[in-house]
């Protein structure tokens, strides 16, 4: 049994892209977790194919690293602010953070998120600005508008006498100061965790306690649940109660109440060393352990001696999802010819797996039996399932984000809104204030850099944020950058302006040619390509006008007795616009599905035959005029 006080919890947090993986990459090879030979990937603690292509961490990770007689464990949270719920549920189980701000951009939204729920659970965080040795690095300015920050969210005095440190998460150097110190190694960093960060309060003759934080599955086990040992011992084999609570109302003002109560077993053990899971068989207060057993176990539920009384913990906060779409079976012209996977059962069954362990999804049925309703976090926590399911070989269509709405108390509609903070050049701030205005973003703050930056801060609902990212960095040829953060849900906005371009989609079936993409690029922008496989119904291009626009991209050159096809000059086609999934999803109107395969993205119109398309919008405008 290891002496808790020489066990050290801790948090990584920052906002996306200020490079917590990276860090936990250095600490690794400061402590030689790996062999010298080795093959290590970059981003070790990014193991899934999704995280390593975008370049952000979607699902809290637990790594473990012993440096001299102290075992310190570390868990790397998301950055983006669709999975901020893995966040707060993690801060439960450590004792600090440490908080990680870019020497570039200073505190970004996520970080004020992040740094607001380690505050309230009263951790005292260790601030390393990294990146100190890229260009336009400004160390003292971001320094100091994080402490700024901790005073803006009421830190109390210990917490804003925080330490700092200095450093290249991704060159392996952190230092106490940026003058005088040498720039090499990380053992700055690891002193000042044994010092800074508390061993935990801990009392091993006490009863068992501890609570699940986290969720993982493993099949012919089920789920396992993480979380830290708060009090006591566990073993293998002798009994424990599990106490599942619950909020008694939406806004928790109403507390909360038990609802189970079982006597359970824990059947397996697990504890972290490097990037490891190893079994064992006990583990005592302090520790961060794995534990399988008890069947459907939940996030928040109670683990404690059997005969402890009063034992049960408050929940703790399952984010609420935002956003939903419609999964729906994929009725096109070309279902089943990429994927294997196309049935509504398939859907469900894919989906009721991922319930296992993302406790932030949501799946409903609707009054369709080719589909289900599905909400989640954001439009990004969505897709990552998507992408998911295409790449294990899925086919499905999916249908527009749109936005859940609730009512409070006197009937009044509320929406979720978003705190969106924007850098761009100065050249383009009229025209991202004047976009963000039309989707009702009001403009909270503005701040210039000096450096030919602009930072401005929006409210704005997140109606008003679907669809806008690529359109942003079009206006800002790709020198801006957004990020937002959920925050709550406000009063009705109003109607937001939609896209303002319709579609241009086919009528006819058959392969695209040269000759009639040629004529339809003057209309608009295309999506497609000779040779490509077309069907009626499916969308091929942006209308460079409102509304949208027939037409036939099958059609050939009519032949006749005096010419053929070759004679004409050589048809100069543009290079068609490729939508990725999140492009797509972004860009399709209500009327419109976009269809995942394992090899294809498209976009189509839900109602696929034109003359049904018709009588379909006659019926609803005869609805509403009605």
């Amino acid at each position: 049994m290891r002496d808790s006080s020489k066990i050290r919890n801790l948090a990584i947090i920052a906002h996306i892209d200020h490079g917590k993986t990276t860090l936990i990459d250095s600490i690794f090879r400061a402590v030689h977790t790996f062999r010298e030979n080795a093959r290590v990937n970059d981003r070790v603690m990014d193991n899934n194919e999704l995280e390593r292509e975008r370049g952000i961490t979607i699902r809290a990770k637990h790594c473990c690293v012993e440096w001299k007689d102290y075992l310190i464990n570390i868990i790397d949270t998301p950055g983006h602010a669709d999975f901020s719920g893995e966040v707060e549920r993690v801060l439960s189980m450590v004792d600090s953070v440490l908080l990680l701000v870019d020497a570039n951009e200073g505190p970004m939204p996520q970080t004020r998120y992040v740094l607001m729920r380690a505050l309230k659970l009263g951790l005292k965080p260790i601030v390393i600005v990294n990146k100190v040795d890229r260009p336009n690095a400004n160390p003292a300015g971001a320094l100091d508008k994080t402490f700024d920050l901790f005073i803006e969210l009421g830190a109390n005095d210990e917490q804003a006498d925080f330490t700092a440190l200095y450093g290249s998460g991704l060159n392996g150097w952190m230092v106490r100061d940026l003058e005088t110190d040498k720039r090499e190694g990380m053992e700055a960093l690891f002193e000042t965790i044994i010092e800074k960060v508390p061993a935990p309060v801990v009392t091993n003759e006490a009863p068992f306690l501890m609570q699940v934080s986290t969720l993982a599955w493993r099949d012919h086990i089920g789920r396992i649940g993480c979380g830290k040992v708060l009090q006591g011992v566990l073993r293998k084999g002798p009994s424990f109660q599990r106490i599942t609570t619950k909020w008694n109302g939406y806004n928790k003002a109403e507390g909360w109440s038990i609802v189970d109560n079982q006597e359970e077993r824990a059947t397996h053990l697990w504890v972290t060393r490097g990037l490891d899971m190893i079994d064992t068989d006990s583990v005592s207060a302090g520790d961060i352990v794995w534990v399988a057993g008890p069947k459907d176990i939940n996030i928040g539920d109670t683990f404690a001696a059997i005969d402890m009384e009063n034992a049960a913990l408050a929940p703790l906060e399952i984010e609420e999802p935002t956003v939903s779409m419609l999964f729906l079976v994929n009725s096109g012209p070309l279902s089943g010819k990429e994927g294997r996977a196309v049935t509504i059962r398939q859907i469900r069954d894919r989906l009721a797996r991922e319930l296992r362990t993302n406790v932030a999804l949501r799946v409903e049925d609707i009054d369709r039996a080719d589909g289900v309703k599905v909400s989640g976090r954001g439009e990004l926590h969505l897709a990552i399932l998507i992408e998911e399911m295409r790449r294990e070989g899925m086919e499905l269509c999916v249908s527009a984000p749109e936005i859940i709405t609730h009512r409070d108390a006197d009937g009044k509609l509320l929406e979720p809104m978003e705190e969106l903070m924007i850098d761009v050049p100065l050249d383009f701030q009229g025209v991202v204030i004047e976009k963000i205005a039309k989707r009702k973003g009001e403009l909270t703050s503005m701040h210039n850099s000096g450096t030919g930056m602009l930072r401005l801060e929006f409210t704005i609902p997140t109606r008003g944020l679907i669809g806008y990212r690529n359109e942003f960095l079009t206006d800002t040829r790709g020198l801006g950058i957004m990020a937002s953060r959920f925050t709550g849900y406000g009063p009705w906005c109003g109607e937001v302006v939609s896209r303002q371009r319709g579609s241009l989609y086919s009528t006819d079936n058959g392969d695209a040619t040269s000759y009639s993409l040629a004529n339809l690029q003057q209309r608009g922008l295309l999506f497609v390509k000779p040779m490509d496989p077309i069907y009626a119904g499916m969308i091929v291009g942006e209308n460079a006008r409102p509304g949208d626009l027939p037409c036939n991209p099958t059609k050939r050159k009519a032949l006749t007795n005096h010419r053929a096809a070759g004679k004409d000059h050589e048809v100069q086609l543009d290079v068609p616009k490729t939508h990725t999934l999140d492009t797509a999803l972004e860009w399709i109107a209500n009327d419109e599905l976009v269809e995942v395969t394992p090899k294809s993205i498209r976009m189509r119109k839900i109602i696929l035959d034109l003359e049904e398309r018709k009588k379909m919008e006659k019926r609803l405008a005869s609805a509403s005029v009605g």
